[in-house]
């Protein structure tokens, strides 16, 4: 016996005879509804009902009621049971709603977070060059006494050098030209911007590092925050990193690269975004392909644990990800040799005709 869910009912068959069924109300709300429990990996009353002893299921969902198996239920027709397109209709699109207006999970709050991350970082950057050179016209060694947040801080709040350096503590001869006060004040203006994107981006590197300790703590200590969040993000959620193998996950971020790969043949990428982990980036370039294997695998049993709410393992994780590291660097100190490419016999035996036949024509 097998038990099989289509979207109007649940079917307990053996082979391909149905001997039990429960179909669900013909209200699209409603049958909506119990297609949105499927959906969250929920079992249905009428599942429970239908289950019988040493039965198999249709559906991984089920486990807890058989055993999975790949089963063909296409002989299951709504138009057995008097249900028409229709209705599947209506019933999708009420699907959708209910999908739509759930409330977004707080790994992909985290996800959007991080998003907004790079983001912030685009235009801070943007931002920055444009002041660093508008203002350095008039006071180019701020530069070597404040950076970041801290200079733009300077800018908006002060603005005049002869200020900056009485708060500085600091006295020297400015090799910058003046500036009339109409465009200081714009260049303050955008200081004070720029001092504001940086709060903000402190703002959200506090939300992530709180949320990530919450949602996916294995994960966030084996790495960092913001890589384990944008590792989240490019999965498309907690859930779909747990059940990508290591070997997708390592190559996260680097799609770019794998189609161009598959495109032309190039050589195929090491790693994806976890090459910002020191344990990749700090590596010789001949080791990061295996550092990378590695690290790879620890993230997703990482991903496994928080996503099941297991234990914390981070440490062990770390551990063993740290004493692979240094067998890697002990087993493969030094760089590969490159082989050299085999000449083409087929230019060999042609060149070496040619020279016979000259030969012979010389005679």
């Amino acid at each position: 016996m097998i038990l099989i869910t289509k979207w109007f009912g649940v079917f307990l068959c053996e082979d391909t005879e149905v001997r039990q069924f429960k179909l669900f109300e013909k209200e699209p709300k409603m049958v909506a509804m119990k297609l949105a429990a499927i959906q969250r990996g929920e079992i249905l009353p009428e599942e429970r009902e239908l289950a019988v002893r040493r039965m198999k299921v249709a559906d991984p969902r089920l486990k807890p009621l058989g055993k999975p198996m790949v089963f063909d239920s296409s002989f299951i027709k709504p138009e057995k049971y008097g249900l028409t397109s229709d209705l599947m209709q209506k019933v999708m699109v009420e699907l959708g709603k209910i999908r739509v207006r759930e409330p977004l999970s707080e790994d992909r709050s985290i996800a959007q977070a991080i998003r907004a991350t790079d983001d912030l970082i685009e235009d801070i950057n943007l931002l920055s060059e444009r002041l660093h050179e508008w203002y350095g016209v008039y006071f180019p060694e701020l530069a070597d006494h404040a950076v970041d947040a801290e200079y733009a801080r300077f800018i908006h709040e002060m603005g005049d050098r002869q200020v900056i350096m009485e708060h500085l503590g600091i006295s020297l001869e400015s090799v910058g030209t003046d500036l009339v006060d109409r465009d200081l004040n714009v260049i303050r203006g955008m200081g004070g911007t720029l001092y504001e994107l940086y709060r903000r981006k402190e703002a959200l590197d506090a939300y992530i590092l709180e949320g990530m300790n919450r949602v996916a703590p294995n994960l966030t200590s084996l790495l960092n925050p913001n890589l384990a969040a944008r590792l989240i993000s490019l999965a498309g959620g907690l859930q779909r990193l747990a059940k990508l193998p290591s070997s997708t996950t390592q190559l996260l971020g680097a799609e770019k690269a794998l189609f161009l790969h598959l495109r032309s043949g190039k050589n195929p990428p090491k790693h994806g975004v976890i090459f910002q982990h020191p344990w990749i980036n700090r590596s010789p370039f001949w080791q990061r392909g295996k550092v990378a294997r590695s690290l790879g695998g620890k993230i997703s049993i990482a991903a496994k644990v928080d996503a099941y709410h297991g234990e914390f393992i981070a440490d062990k994780l770390k551990e063993q990800m740290e004493k692979r590291v240094a067998e890697i660097r002990e087993k493969y100190p030094n760089p590969p040799q490159r082989q050299q490419r085999p000449q083409n016999r087929g230019q060999n035996q042609r060149h070496g005709q040619g020279q016979r036949y000259g030969q012979g024509r010389r005679r």
